[in-house]
């Protein structure tokens, strides 16, 4: 059983999600041979991992000997290290979290939230549930290729089995009344906006700091200053879109925040060397499936609509006291 938090893998708790999926899923091993980081290590998307067999001794806010049986959730931008080699077989989920929230997915998000507010990040699966849990992992990941194979419903209920599996196992959490401090306030707040026309200091102004000490704070603990994080989860909503809605650059520019079709341009060819029309010609007919956007009109009716909808509601700030 699980003594306290943690990440199972050497390097990653999950398939790190790629260029073309909100969920990606897969099935990792490590071993004694297997390089330890030195240092924790964060990424941009939530994970978990459930271990099927072996042992890892990890860190998360804390140290964790994991178990076969045991889940481990890590929120995005999350630290976490595996702290000594081991020998074990593990499925790893991981999922884009702006991605989700822009297809009205966010409730999927809710246990990795939960750890964030200080629940258990590591969950006891009862034994005579691993099975059916691990059917679960099978049947999506034998949906990844080809795209075409799993629609979007079906991935996304394939995904709501395996955390509701999570959450009948998680034992009961009672929120504390204090604030989860400024590192997980800006990340939460970013994940939920950071497709509307979203600045540092906005971020700053919903979380009661100085844009300066946002994103410091954030670089510190994630390795990511807040305009990275913002950036980082409009181009993998750009990508998604990309790849999945016949929208025109323009368009796709305004869903994901960018006022200026040009900026946006800009903006992605430094992530991926390449501009989004280049990219799209070189991944259609890729494979990965994905909660997929809807289909949005074409031409100035695709235009005006975009500009009705890109932006989400702005949250209130709320200042801090």
């Amino acid at each position: 059983m699980s003594t306290g938090p943690a990440a199972p893998c050497a390097r990653r708790v999950a398939p790190q999600v790629d260029d073309q999926r909100a969920v990606a899923v897969g099935r990792w091993s490590s071993d004694a041979t297997t390089a330890v980081p030195r240092r924790p290590v964060t990424h941009a998307y939530a994970a978990l991992s459930f271990l099927v067999s072996g042992s890892a001794h990890v860190e998360q806010a804390g140290a964790w000997r994991l178990e076969a049986g045991d889940v481990m959730l890590v929120p995005a931008g999350q630290p976490h290290r595996a702290l000594t080699p081991a020998r074990a077989e593990a499925w790893g989920l991981a999922l884009c979290a702006p991605c989700l929230i822009a297809d009205g997915a966010a409730a999927l998000l809710e246990p990795f939230e939960r750890v964030r507010d200080g629940a258990a990040a590591v969950v006891r699966i009862p034994a005579a549930r691993r099975a059916f849990l691990t059917g679960l992992f099978r049947e999506l990941a034998a949906g990844g290729e080809p795209a075409a194979a799993v629609g979007a419903a079906v991935e996304r209920s394939l995904v709501t089995l395996i955390l509701h599996e999570i959450d009948r196992a998680a034992a009961p959490h009672r929120p504390v009344g204090a604030r989860a401090g400024v590192v997980v306030d800006s990340l939460r707040y970013i994940e939920r906006n950071c497709l509307g026309r979203l600045t540092v200091v906005d971020v700053a102004a919903a979380v009661g700091r100085s844009p300066a000490h946002v994103t410091t704070a954030l670089t510190r603990a994630t390795g990511r200053s807040a305009g990275a994080w913002i950036t980082t989860g409009r181009m993998a909503e750009a990508r998604r879109r990309l790849l999945h809605a016949d929208e025109p650059i323009d368009v796709v520019a305004e869903r994901v925040g960018y006022a200026d079709a040009t900026h946006f341009i800009r903006t992605f060819r430094r992530a991926h060397g390449v501009t989004p029309a280049a990219w799209r010609t070189a991944h259609t007919g890729g494979a990965g499936s994905t909660l997929t956007p809807a289909t949005a009109p074409r031409g100035p009716q695709a235009r005006r609509s975009a500009r009705g909808s890109a932006s989400p509601p702005r949250a209130r700030p709320t200042p801090r006291r």
